[in-house]
């Protein structure tokens, strides 16, 4: 494991898109889970319905939701120490991202994440069962966080910052003369 303490300072700074946070949102008695992303830079979310809270439903659904991100906007992965994270190198292998480990007990440390779980515990309130849930729903509870006005985006969504680096990021690159 990587520690966060050795991360870029650009990735705290929030200076680049593409910066990552992860992690869980179990369900009743850890029996199901909805994996989270949260883009550091736009606080754009990504929802991955998981089979289960294991290891192999992480690597699975986080690899998936990763690599369906443009290669230039998917450059880190700061995620806890969570027993769900002990495939991070195939997940590193299967999608280019680097990642970056939490200290022990500190979730502080992915702010914007534990910040959006808040937001979506609206949606997916404690104890309830999330196997229950279609694939389809965590993507239109995304779509609600990420076209909600944000104060700290001068009241544009993250749908909209994250358009910007998004349009720039698939733009096929010019050959220079």
């Amino acid at each position: 494991m990587v520690s966060i303490h050795v991360r870029p300072p650009e990735i705290e700074d929030r200076l680049l898109p593409g910066h990552w946070e992860g992690d869980f949102i179990k369900g009743a008695g850890n029996q199901s889970s909805v994996g989270v992303l949260v883009e550091r830079t736009s606080r754009l979310v990504l929802l991955a319905k998981m089979e289960d809270a294991t290891a192999a439903s992480a690597l699975a659904g986080f690899a998936a939701k990763l690599s369906s991100i443009v290669a230039p906007l998917r450059q880190s992965f700061t995620y806890g120490q969570g027993k769900e994270m002990s495939r991070h190198k195939e997940l590193a292998a299967a999608t280019g991202v680097n990642g970056y480990f939490c200290d022990p007990h500190s979730p502080r440390q992915r702010g914007t994440c534990e910040n959006t779980n808040g937001l979506l515990r609206k949606y997916l309130p404690k104890g309830t069962d999330l196997s229950v849930y279609s694939h389809d729903e965590p993507d239109a509870i995304a779509d609600s966080l990420n076209s909600r006005p944000r104060t700290t985006h001068n009241f544009h969504s993250p749908s909209d910052v994250f358009a910007a680096p998004l349009a720039s990021a698939s733009q096929p690159q010019s050959s220079k003369h």
